[in-house]
């Protein structure tokens, strides 16, 4: 998988809160194993909740079930932030901490230029490949317009299955847990 593409989980993943109608940004690959982050799950509560000196409310977004008490974040402004890592095109993850951390408190960074996440989702070596396999995700290239990092992502998933067609067009409009039908 490459990174900057987007894996849309199937409506066969039903009762997994991980990654039940998710969508999620594949930001590396390596040999051993793939990284990403779920768009489409915003938390109660903001960053100034869990990080001191912080005033903005920027929105927190569940990014996976690996390594939830870390925070990382996607960003738009790599010249902002050294030791950015490209993912696709203008779009970057991970960078200096300390540096992102000033440009919130001085009020340069803005939040249509970076998202943050609590965890990641990950996969190691041929499980994705796995997942593929037997129908749990497909995979689509990055068409996530500019501005996504501001939008709210309440409907990304159903936007993504209206957009399938076929087959997934009914499931954009089913309830998460389909016996409530």
């Amino acid at each position: 998988m490459k990174a900057g593409k987007l894996l849309i989980a199937t409506p066969s993943i039903i009762g997994d809160y991980n990654f039940q109608r998710s969508v999620i940004l594949l930001v590396d690959e390596k040999k051993t194993g793939t990284v990403g982050f779920i768009l489409n799950k915003p938390l109660e509560y903001t960053l100034d909740e869990v990080i001191d000196g912080v005033t903005i409310k920027f929105p927190l977004y569940y990014g996976g079930p690996v390594e939830q008490d870390n925070l990382f974040f996607i960003h738009r402004a790599a010249n902002l932030i050294p030791n950015s890592l490209l993912i696709h095109d203008d779009v970057y993850w991970s960078g200096d901490f300390v540096t992102v951390i000033e440009l919130l408190i001085s009020k340069e960074l803005k939040q249509d230029e970076i998202r943050f996440f609590l965890g990641y989702s990950g996969w190691s070596e041929d499980q994705l490949e796995t997942e593929l396999k037997s129908k749990s995700w497909i995979i689509i290239n990055n068409i996530i317009e500019k501005k996504w990092m501001e939008k709210s992502s309440k409907n990304l998933w159903k936007n993504h299955m209206k957009a399938m067609g076929g087959e997934f067009l009914i499931w954009s409009n089913a309830p998460e847990n389909p016996s409530w039908n």
